[in-house]
């Protein structure tokens, strides 16, 4: 991924090279919960029953997430989250499993929920896969990867750590995992059972913020100090073939510039945020236009058909939150500019992106925009979500 704002599109003179199957249109199944386990006081793993007709459409990559959706007390709520399970492949049609991490936000509803109200046997709609938080490494024999994670920041290194792991048998991962205290790290039984199955390749340095280490390194909050302190003495770039950087907004930004300071290029680094620090966005908020007041018209086509719908230009209105009135289907999960989930192409118009953390440069060369961001500039624009 990749991190600038504002950013603007217009409509590209030459059609778009076809999407990668990490982007396939995103669509919601309902899914049964099948379990719910604790993994801190304040995070659980929730894992759901895939059938076998509906395999196909949850294939997916380490790395990847899905969208959840369910009514809370009369309110539709979307919330995404990192699969935390490397996937599962069967050959003889038996149903397969999804899994996911939920931490408790504070305020948050859908976590808060989870972690009290969410019980097995309940169904859950779940989009299908979706995200390039993945290895572009054509092979992984001989190569290292490093995770760089806070908190829930792990949930998609766990799928990571575990694929690269299995893959091969002379791959290596490392992983920089920072909380506050043992007693908030996710998944702790799991990593040291990863590590008991790979000993010599898989390498854990845990820091914590509020609790001392036997190392000073690995004790207090990782600043830009101590990251060039790691960087020298456990983790030398030369020897690192990927970088995978999971946390909130503050420390992905200061890792990925001292990275860069030290020489390491934006192809060997990918990211994703699981916050940036700002309230999540509303999508579809209520808009009227009035007789008479000058209007954008915005035209989207999903699954084939073209829907136009009039957006106020003095109201400010996202794509997505236009879209929403013809079109309810229209594809969202966190409407913040984080996920990527309402990704689409600009095909005629032109519109500026609020906010940009999930599209790559080329994908805006192209044309594509988060249209939960997207505001119209010119009189008329065309977005496109099946390309």
């Amino acid at each position: 991924m990749s991190l600038f704002a504002p950013a603007t599109a217009s409509a590209p003179p030459a059609p778009p090279r076809e999407v990668p199957k990490a982007r396939r249109r995103a669509r919601f199944h309902t899914l049964v919960v099948e379990g719910v386990r604790p993994l801190t006081d304040d995070a659980v793993e929730v894992t759901f029953t895939v059938p076998a007709a509906l395999a196909g459409e949850y294939d997916h990559l380490p790395g990847q997430y899905v969208a959840l959706r369910t009514v809370l007390d009369g309110v539709e709520v979307r919330r995404s989250y990192s699969l935390c399970r490397a996937p599962e492949h069967r050959a003889d049609g038996a149903d397969t499993r999804l899994s996911v991490a939920v931490k408790r936000d504070e305020g948050g509803r859908f976590s808060t929920w989870a972690q009290s109200g969410l019980k097995p046997g309940f169904e859950i709609d779940v989009m299908s896969p979706q995200g390039t938080f993945t290895s572009a490494l054509p092979d992984l024999d001989h190569r290292h990867v490093v995770g760089i994670a806070a908190g829930s920041g792990i949930t998609p290194l766990m799928a990571l750590a575990h694929t690269v792991l299995s893959r091969s048998d002379t791959a290596r991962f490392t992983l920089l995992y920072t909380n506050r205290s043992t007693l908030d790290v996710m998944f702790l039984e799991d990593l040291a059972d990863l590590k008991d199955r790979y000993p010599t390749r898989l390498t854990l340095h845990h820091v914590l913020s509020r609790e001392q280490r036997t190392a000073p390194v690995l004790s207090g909050r990782i600043d830009e100090p101590k990251l060039r302190t790691i960087l020298t003495t456990l983790l030398p770039p030369d020897d690192v073939d990927e970088w995978f950087l999971c946390g909130p907004l503050a420390l992905v930004d200061l890792c990925r510039e001292v990275l860069a300071d030290v020489g390491v290029g934006d192809e060997h680094i990918r990211f994703e945020l699981f916050t940036t620090g700002d309230e999540p966005a509303r999508a579809a908020r209520p808009v009227q236009v009035r007789a008479g007041e000058r209007t954008t018209t915005i035209e989207v086509t999903l699954d084939g058909v073209s829907s136009t719908v009039e957006s106020p230009v003095n109201a400010h209105e996202s794509v997505l939150n236009a879209a929403l009135r013809v079109r309810p289907d229209a594809p969202f999960a966190c409407a913040g500019g984080v996920c990527g989930t309402c990704r689409a192409r600009v095909v005629e118009g032109s519109v500026t992106m609020t906010e940009n953390y999930a599209l790559e440069p080329d994908e805006i060369e192209r044309g594509f925009v988060l249209t939960c961001q997207s505001h119209p500039t010119s009189d008329r624009v065309v977005v496109d979500y099946d390309v």
